[in-house]
């Protein structure tokens, strides 16, 4: 690489020159690699130049050789970024004066550049993996894609190891056979493993042809723990209790972010700080279930420097360069180390100046939970990538996709579908079975039209059978199921956003929720839509039931190490230090190969508490089997909370032998029956149905409701449950269930090591460390902000109890 010419042409050298900069190392390595036809892989701290380093190869042969094609594709995991990226990349263009046009494509695009983009093309297209496959299912995808160089994909750690990165390396490898000449570039800030991304960028997971770039290490974050008064309060975990101190840091800085692990958290941060704005500051809120003008409205006022502060959630925390930005405040325990380190990345987003950020706990163990990812930043550490076999309802997908383009081979589309590496070690029998799937539906709905989507014509080659279904795959495409939703407007058509059907079917005329930033009164609901008015009226926060982010497993290993190592204890504020001495003193404190659980009574139950510290999903599985399995035992259980820290179950009768409950063959038994019994596998299978286009959300002119999808989805599960159990959808679901739903694997673990690392102690009450699971039981359904006063109040009378010395 070293031997290539690494020079830059004239434009970009006086551009470079005119603003006192010169290229980093790592981009002139990007250009080297991009001249001697290597894919690269760069991996540099936030603020190290990365999207230029990433476009810099591309702007140089534009300039060097222009031309009208579409020369360099962009993959972005957010519409926010895809935009951002554009106004940021628009001024060297516009100030070097190089005719390079620069458009985005997204689902917010507007129809009618859509179609523009496929006729006349610009020389670089924004977009997202989603974007992608849909242009690859047009009749002139291969001519559209015929003269590409380069695919530039940014934070590709965002979903490379999921079903979104799936997509984008079946489009990818797509993409490649129409493109052989294409180059692959891939750009992250936080990659545990450069040699899996590596093997992932490659067609055929031929690591060797991908150059790994590093850059230098920037300056180290100064990030604070807040605590108010030097109090971590025992329960909640939004960090609401610190709302002034969050008000007194947006004052002092120029431009702050609050990122909140919710949206529900992030409505909530949004009222509570204006309830306190005396000074009238400026302050926006962002997150995905808000319409795309409002997003637009926060992204643009934050671009122009007009906002003090916006409360946001991930939708903002991936690569987003908002240059004003001097201080990012996590509301409640950051969940990982990689994602803390994006998240702090916002701020000062230069690699020569320190990021600024302050986290605020929701509770005691969050504070444990933040001092760890600070110390796992500090040090580097990042959480794994795990790297897992494609998704098949992705595959099939992305198959029908292709036949909407052209009729293809079965032969020719394997091998083009092994190309990517998530289905190199595809079998021949599954890709038969999916191309079946396609087909007519499996054995089990052949006999119905509506699923004949291919045919196998004399030549054998496959068509689709029908332009309607071209279109109803154009319609639904999409590898992101939400909730079902409903439309939240105005009575004159101004469209606020989205809530999941399952809030909004709760309210009824004259209801009032917080939504957008706005206190809201419901008038009418009409099928998708949630007519509403502005009001002064107390509202509620709506929830969702999007997936929770549980504590990796990276954070709680360094948890159980805090809390075994007593020379570590006076790093932690007198509340939290005094905590655990008293847990020591009527308990015992967990080593870190060992499973603590606690039998007491309290208030006239029975509990068990095991701190396993393998995360909420993980955790909240394990509350159903074991509640099962007592009640095989006439334990009597009453019921379960959980935290990703520990697990609490009650019940009428006393638990003294936890080892039985805590058998490894309850994955063979109780859990197996619970998931097929339980809704859990019908959500799955919802999911998978949808992908793989069995099911469809749209038709032409109408949207379905939530309900009208889910009725199709559970009477098609149940045909396929009852006449063809191993169908290709129901295996896709189990897999989801049990990987994505549950985190199997952590449960597996805990389940299987914990008769030999168990340590049963028997206590007359309350413990201090069961307090802030304890707390949440009759709590579970109530609103995230809702009584948190009283929730608090609560929890300081359990805690006199537990730290009572007698």
């Amino acid at each position: 690489m070293a031997d290539e010419d690494p020079s830059l042409p004239d434009p970009l050298t006086r551009w470079f020159a005119a603003r006192g900069w010169a290229p980093r190392r790592h981009q002139l390595e990007m250009l080297a690699a991009a001249r001697a036809g290597r894919h690269a892989l760069l991996v540099a701290p936030t603020g190290a130049g990365k999207t230029l380093a990433g476009f810099l190869p591309s702007l140089a042969e534009l300039i060097e050789s222009p031309s009208e094609r579409l020369h360099t594709l962009y993959i972005s995991p957010l519409k926010a970024l895809a935009v951002d990226v554009r106004r940021n990349l628009l001024t060297p263009i516009e100030e070097m004066g190089v005719p390079i046009r620069v458009e985005t494509r997204t689902g917010d695009t507007p129809h009618e550049r859509k179609v523009r983009q496929r006729a006349r093309p610009p020389q670089i297209l924004l977009t997202t993996p989603e974007s992608l496959s849909l242009l690859l299912s047009y009749e002139d995808s291969a001519m559209m894609f015929a003269d590409l160089k380069t695919v530039v994909i940014d934070e590709v750690h965002a979903f490379a190891t999921g079903k979104r990165g799936d997509l984008l390396a079946l489009a990818l490898a797509r993409v490649q056979r129409f493109a052989p000449g294409l180059r692959r570039v891939a750009l992250s800030a936080t990659v545990d493993d450069p040699d899996g991304y590596r093997a992932w960028l490659a067609p055929h997971g031929d690591i060797d042809s991908v150059a790994l770039v590093q850059g230098d290490k920037g300056a180290d974050p100064n990030i604070a723990i807040l605590l108010p008064e030097g109090i971590v309060p025992w329960a909640g975990h939004s960090g609401v209790y610190a709302i002034p101190q969050v008000m007194a840091e947006i004052e002092t800085h120029k431009t702050t972010i609050i990122f909140c692990n919710t949206r529900g958290l992030a409505e909530l941060v949004f009222q509570q700080l204006w309830k306190i704005n005396e000074m009238k500051l400026p302050i926006g809120v962002h997150h995905g279930s808000l319409s795309l003008e409002a997003r637009r409205r926060a992204e643009d006022a934050m671009a122009e420097g007009r906002l003090r502060a916006l409360v946001a959630t991930a939708s903002l925390d991936l690569g987003v360069d908002w240059g004003d930005v001097d201080c990012v405040i996590q509301m409640g325990a950051p969940k990982g180390s990689s994602r803390l380190l994006q998240r702090i990345g916002r701020a000062n987003h230069r690699l020569d100046e320190p990021s600024e950020a302050v986290l605020i706990p929701g509770n005691r163990f969050e504070y444990l939970e933040a001092r760890a990812a600070l110390d796992a930043v500090e040090q580097g550490e990042l959480d794994p990538d795990v790297f897992r076999p494609g998704a098949l309802d992705v595959l099939a997908q992305h198959v029908m996709a292709c036949a909407c383009a052209m009729p293809f081979e079965a032969t020719e589309m394997l091998h083009e579908v092994r190309a990517a590496l998530p289905y190199s070690a595809l079998a021949d029998e599954t890709f038969e079975r999916v191309l079946s799937f396609i087909a007519d539906g499996g054995y089990s709905l052949r006999a119905y039209d509506r699923f004949k989507r291919l045919t196998k014509g004399k030549d054998g080659l496959w068509r689709v059978t029908s332009p309607a279904f071209v279109a109803q795959h154009r319609l639904n495409a999409g590898i992101i199921v939400e909730a079902p939703m409903l439309e939240v407007r105005f009575k004159n058509g101004r469209r606020l956003g989205k809530i999941e059907e399952a809030f909004g079917a709760q309210l009824s005329p004259g209801d009032t929720f917080v939504f957008a930033g706005l206190a809201l009164e419901v008038e009418r609901v009409e099928a998708t839509d949630l007519i509403v008015r502005a009001t002064a009226k107390q509202a509620r926060y709506v929830s969702y039931m999007g997936a929770r982010l549980a504590i990796t497993a990276t954070l709680a290993n360094r948890v159980r190490a805090f809390l075994h190592d007593r020379s570590q204890w006076r790093r932690f504020p007198d509340d939290v230090r005094e905590w655990l001495e008293a847990q020591q003193y009527r308990s015992a404190i967990p080593g870190p190969d060992q499973l603590l659980v606690e039998t007491f009574p309290h208030e006239g139950r029975h509990h068990m508490v095991a701190y396993s510290f393998e995360g909420w999903n993980a955790h909240q599985s394990l509350g159903m089997l074991i509640t099962r399995r007592m009640e095989a035992m006439g334990l009597k259980p009453l019921g379960f909370v959980a935290n990703d820290y520990a697990l609490a179950v009650y019940g009428l009768e006393k638990i003294t032998d936890p080892a039985a409950l805590f058998s490894p063959d309850i994955l063979e038994h109780e859990f197996v029956d619970w998931v097929q019994q339980s809704a859990l596998l019908k959500r799955a299978f919802r999911e998978v149905a949808i992908i793989g286009g069995l099911v469809e959300r749209q038709h032409p002119g109408r949207k379905k409701t939530g309900r009208q999808v889910t009725f199709s989805t559970d009477l098609i599960y149940d045909v396929l449950r009852k006449y063809e159990p191993d169908h290709l959808l129901l295996r896709a679901a189990w897999a989801d269930a049990r990987a994505r739903m549950t985190d199997v694997g952590r449960l597996a673990h805990l389940l299987d090591t914990a008769g030999e690392r168990m340590l049963h102690i028997d206590l007359p009450r309350v413990s201090p460390m069961a307090v802030p699971v304890l707390i949440m039981i009759g709590r579970e359904s109530v609103p995230q902000g809702a009584g948190e006063d009283a929730l608090l109040m609560e929890a300081e009378q359990i805690a006199a109890e537990a730290m009572r010395i007698d």
